[in-house]
């Protein structure tokens, strides 16, 4: 076996850039010969340093951990070394484990949301629900997005916006009064960690496909459903988005769900 290597084939022995190369070079990791013309060369020394760098960046070890590690190698900072590694890889099966569920979570809400029954109203009680909320009205769907990124930002770890059904809108009941069903006057996001509360009770839900225009259409029914039934409607009006542009572009696959607090 020859006892020296050019770049050339160093690098394509590990797969390694000669830029790499030179890099570990400057750094002191490697210390290759100069033999005619210059040229680098590679001794076996160099050869199994190039393998634990190797190995080492294998568990995503940064250049300075590698250096002070070749530095100061024993028993004991090796033992120390992959003890550290091992408690990132622990972590990192950690939050992907965290991350997988929240994604079968979101995959669950949008299969649930295809199955809704439409236009159809019905009663469910709610217990109180915290919330994130942003006492701000809108007019368009620009200025919504702006107002959802700020809700977003209440918990940028946890709170998304695929795949979920607990980003809604407050219309006023004064509003409905007025034949106002688009008169926005806050946005929220339902998580647990808010510093507000959706009031508890009964309410009259109905989800519809297509834009949200539709509510001129179906807040009416509500208030009709509740007179029908003797009930008092005391909002105000929670309309929730399942399906958006969010999600897809066509508003014929959007969901809207509409609540409203009746006694």
């Amino acid at each position: 076996m020859k006892e020296f290597f050019k770049i050339g084939e160093i690098s394509k022995l590990y797969h390694i850039g000669a830029d790499s190369l030179r890099y570990y070079e400057e750094l002191g990791l490697l210390t290759p010969k100069r033999g005619e013309n210059q040229y680098r060369q590679y001794s076996l020394h160099d050869l199994w340093r190039l393998n634990v760098i190797r190995d080492l960046r294998s568990l995503d070890f940064s250049m300075e951990q590698i250096k002070d590690y070749m530095d100061n190698r024993s028993i004991l900072t090796t033992k120390q070394l992959l003890s550290e590694e091992l408690h990132i890889i622990e972590q990192k099966i950690k939050n992907l484990t965290e991350l997988r569920e929240n994604v079968i979570e979101r995959l669950a809400i949008i299969k649930e949301a295809e199955t809704r029954p439409i236009g159809i109203i019905e009663k469910t009680f709610f217990s109180a629900r915290r919330c994130h909320m942003i006492h701000s009205g809108y007019e368009t769907d620009e200025q919504m997005d702006m107002l959802i990124k700020r809700l977003l930002n209440k918990d940028e770890q946890n709170l998304y916006i695929i795949g979920n059904n607990r980003i809604g809108s407050i219309i006023p009941l004064k509003s409905l009064e007025q034949k106002l069903y688009r008169d926005y006057e806050s946005v929220f996001i339902i998580d647990k960690a808010g510093k507000e509360e959706i009031p508890p009770g009964q309410y009259l839900t109905l989800c519809y496909r297509g834009d949200c225009n539709q509510n001129a259409l179906f807040l009416p029914k509500l208030l009709e459903y509740a007179k029908e039934q003797n009930l008092t409607p005391v909002g105000p009006v929670l309309e929730i988005l399942w399906i958006d542009i969010h999600q897809a572009e066509d508003t014929r696959e959007h969901i809207t769900e509409l609540q409203l607090r009746c006694e």
